[in-house]
């Protein structure tokens, strides 16, 4: 067969398969819900036994933005199309109103039921007779997708929603893991992000010391949730562990903020930081993590720094993996693991989370075409994504892949200015009042070096 002809064949192979998203929170179902307006193949794979596993985990947790920003709107036309009715559009749903009333309904229509397969993790990526090195006749390739059982599919083009929730950052100040970090966390001495304290979770914490370490949304949810767990359960204290000598920029936007709830998050925590009810221990850096009997210490970077508690919350945020795409040509920003067009429109030393320019299909492509990271992914260590800018992303990278370029390069996106943020989630909602009374605590630490510039933790 002459080159040409084997050329045209693999080609016709590329076309003939489908576009492939992976995962299926918020993100991953609005891409399905734009191929399925255009009319195009797609085949959605979750890793967990049902749509937006991950969200659920943080079901307990009342987003910050109202459901107006929290709906994509091919979303919304195919739902309501099925009679669907939307939410009040000025409430805050929480993460299992979310799934309930928006996510699982969508994942149910027609047009995209049949097509997501549950406990289906996609283990690599990679271009079909293609590893990473050869060049010749690659993007007529169709991607190959390898699943944890072996089985392999093909694809015309892949975006991947997997998102960042099963990656949190490591506990320790420099990046890596601190020494002990890795067993305490075995131990369940360190938890993950956002814990139900105030429900599942909440005899771990009940009349028991807890350090928090992160400066982010999901550390003030905590933190608040801790407080009032105080006022039920006697002996429950709260330790807040940041980097930054100061807490005034984890405070945020304050009554600046166009989103009420994200403004008066930080106002909250301000409140339980003047009154004692949480003691801040500014200007602390992990750099050990031991065990001082059934208990957990974590050890400052500087000469006597120590907090000891009954456990640690770590809250300092996400980190891709993109490690499944390793056999892929990626242009990665060395500093936050974005493309490098991406990276300087979403740099959180430059900007917050509603400053963030509109972007889309051409920020998002790589070296391979076809391959696209979106939504909390695509952010990289940038702290500063919304659901809004995935589902803009989204509608411009499908946009692209129908051949609509016109359309994919109209990008446009509106989002209510803030203070610093690092998460579209914000407090429980059970109640959470100010009325809290104490005297201040601020923990005694040596190092008040600012906290370079990261505005989350």
């Amino acid at each position: 067969m002459s080159r040409n002809r084997e050329e045209h064949t693999v080609t016709n192979r590329l076309e003939a398969q489908p576009v492939v998203v992976i995962g299926a929170g918020p993100v991953g179902l609005a891409a399905a819900a734009h191929l399925a307006e255009r009319g195009r193949q797609f085949l959605v794979l979750e890793a967990g036994d049902e749509v937006a596993a991950a969200v659920s985990e943080w079901g307990h947790v009342r987003l910050f933005s109202p459901w107006r920003y929290n709906i994509d709107a091919a979303a919304r036309r195919l739902l309501e199309a099925g009679g669907w009715a939307a939410p009040d559009p000025d409430r805050l749903p929480t993460g299992a109103e979310l799934a309930d009333a928006y996510l699982r309904p969508l994942a149910k229509l027609p047009a995209l039921d049949g097509r997501i397969r549950r406990r289906a993790r996609v283990e690599a990526i990679t271009r079909l007779g293609f590893d990473r090195v050869r060049s010749h006749g690659r993007e007529a390739a169709p991607f190959l997708l390898r699943l944890a059982d072996g089985e392999e599919l093909l694809a015309r083009a892949v975006i991947d929603a997997s998102g960042a929730w099963r990656t949190p950052n490591a506990l320790g100040g420099h990046g890596l893991r601190a020494p002990g970090e890795a067993a305490a966390i075995a131990d369940e001495l360190i938890l993950v992000p956002l814990p139900d304290v105030l429900g599942a979770d909440r005899d771990r914490f009940a009349g028991r010391r807890t350090v928090v370490v992160g400066a982010g949304h999901s550390a003030a949810t905590t933190l608040l949730e801790l407080a009032e767990l105080g006022q039920e359960a006697p002996g429950t204290e709260a330790v807040w562990a940041i980097r930054g000598g100061s807490a005034s920029r984890a405070y945020g936007g304050g009554e600046a903020d166009q989103l009420p709830a994200r403004g008066a998050l930080g106002a909250r925590l301000r409140h339980l930081v003047e009154t004692g009810k949480v003691e801040l221990a500014a200007g602390f850096t992990t750099a050990a993590v031991e065990r001082e009997g059934s208990r957990i210490a974590l050890v400052g970077a500087e000469p006597g720094q120590r907090l000891v508690a009954d456990v640690a919350v770590n809250a300092t945020g996400f980190r891709p993996d993109h490690t499944i795409a390793s056999e892929l040509r990626l242009d990665l920003d060395p500093i936050l693991g974005a493309t490098r067009a991406l990276a300087p429109l979403i740099d959180p030393n430059q900007h917050s989370c509603g400053t963030v320019p509109p972007h889309g299909v051409d920020e998002l492509t790589h070296p391979d075409p076809g391959y696209y990271a979106v939504g909390m992914k695509s952010y990289g260590r940038a702290p500063t994504f919304l659901l809004a800018t995935g589902y803009e992303q989204v509608r411009s990278v499908v946009a692209a892949i129908a051949g609509d370029w016109d359309a994919a390069r109209d990008v446009r996106l509106e989002l209510p200015e803030t203070g610093v943020c690092s998460s579209d989630l914000a407090y429980s909602g059970r109640g959470l009042g100010t009325g809290l009374s104490g005297g201040l605590r601020v923990l005694p630490v040596v190092d008040n070096a600012p906290a370079q510039g990261r505005c989350c933790g």
